[in-house]
């Protein structure tokens, strides 16, 4: 059995678990080609240049082998007004593209998009290469598997909106029309093309509205490894980050996470992501406000979280009790602060512990950009 540090996150958690494991193991009866994505969303990477793919309107996980597997070259430079960019590669009219994802694979620094493109309503994959070129992702060769997120029988899942792989397994997360709606959908390794993930319903205490809710999904979320455990930690909207014990996650279990953030109300999350600086680790929630913004330029702003506010387990500072971001102020309490840099990215993921790849406003425009990390 592999050993792990303390206290294991994000990227560094997948790594651990799957560094002897080609990205091959993870698929079975894998179909080759084009998997004909029907609708896109969430995306993010496995080991080995292995691309996880939400189909949010059609309730399934398609996962790609996309071959990429280095050596990391980053972005160059800031490529400007990227909708027009990828339009007319595309052959897409202005305005003709509507960006629903971005992922960066850290096996080689490619910049993916998920995306849908106009008139005819094509679900693509564009990757981004280091001098900013376009193209969409060639599917000739790629191994793929898809496979579906149930619910009820006598209920549907409505939303996918994201998914991560948690070393022994994909884990996904969405909604239903069921009462317990928030779903986490646990997918077992190897993923079989054609089959079906377990669901599981969940139940958390949003502190700013100050009772326990089953509607709202997790938006955003990392697995974590802490002391031994396993969690997945999740942001939701308006806007706890809280943690559930992958063990919990069993065949339609009801769990209730543990929240032990709250970063404010009138807040949407977007992305979420972990990095080391300095020997501390943090965690970043990147959000949309849809109210007004009393702590910055844009709507679309980030935080960071000390990995410390993420680890308690006194009941005393937990649910309820869970420390509050101060919503007026860039700092504070101490291990909560705004991260600058997200102003005003739409999107956002990390590429190292000193950087992060943005997807951001410019105007009217995007652009898409590294920039530091704190």
């Amino acid at each position: 059995m592999r050993s792990f540090p303390l206290l294991l996150t994000g990227a560094a958690f997948v790594a651990a678990l799957s560094t002897n494991l080609p990205a091959a193991s993870h698929l079975k009866d894998a179909a080759t080609g084009d998997p004909k994505l029907r609708s896109v969303g969430a995306m993010s990477f496995g080991p080995g240049g292995l691309l996880l793919v939400t189909e949010p309107r059609h309730a399934a996980i398609v996962a790609i082998e996309t071959g990429d597997t280095g050596p990391v070259q980053k972005l160059k430079q800031r490529v400007d007004n990227v909708g027009a960019l990828l339009a007319a590669r595309l052959g897409a009219p202005e305005g003709g593209v509507t960006i629903a994802d971005m992922a960066v694979n850290p096996a080689s620094g490619k910049i993916y998009l998920s995306l849908t493109r106009k008139p005819d309503n094509a679900a693509l994959i564009v990757v981004v290469t280091a001098d900013g070129q376009a193209a969409p992702l060639d599917y000739a060769k790629a191994k793929h598997a898809r496979v579906s997120l149930p619910a009820a029988d006598t209920a549907r899942v409505g939303s996918v909106s994201d998914v991560a792989f948690a070393g022994d397994r994909v884990l996904a997360a969405g909604s239903s029309n069921e009462e317990f709606s928030s779903k986490i959908f646990t997918l077992s390794l190897p993923l079989p093309h054609g089959g079906s993930a377990v669901p599981v319903s969940a139940e958390t205490y949003h502190v700013a509205h100050g009772k326990w809710e089953t509607k709202a999904p997790i938006t955003s979320f990392v697995p974590m490894e802490e002391n031994g455990k396993h969690y997945v930690v999740g942001s939701f909207a308006c806007t706890p980050i809280a943690k559930f014990e992958l063990d919990d996650l069993k065949p339609n279990a009801q769990v209730k996470g543990t929240s032990v953030v709250e970063l404010g109300s009138g807040n949407r999350p977007l992305d979420m992501f972990t990095y080391e600086k300095d020997g501390k680790q943090w965690l970043v929630t990147h959000t949309q406000r849809f109210h007004q913004n009393l702590f910055g330029p844009s709507k679309y702003w980030g935080a960071r979280v000390a990995m410390s506010h993420i680890q308690v387990r006194d009941e005393a500072k937990v649910n309820q009790k869970a420390v509050r971001r101060d919503v007026k102020q860039p700092k504070g309490p101490d291990g909560i602060e705004i991260v600058d840099s997200l102003f005003g990215a739409v999107h956002v993921d990390k590429l190292s512990n000193t950087e992060v790849v943005v997807l951001r406003e410019q105007g009217t425009a995007l652009t898409l950009e590294i920039a530091p990390l704190p």
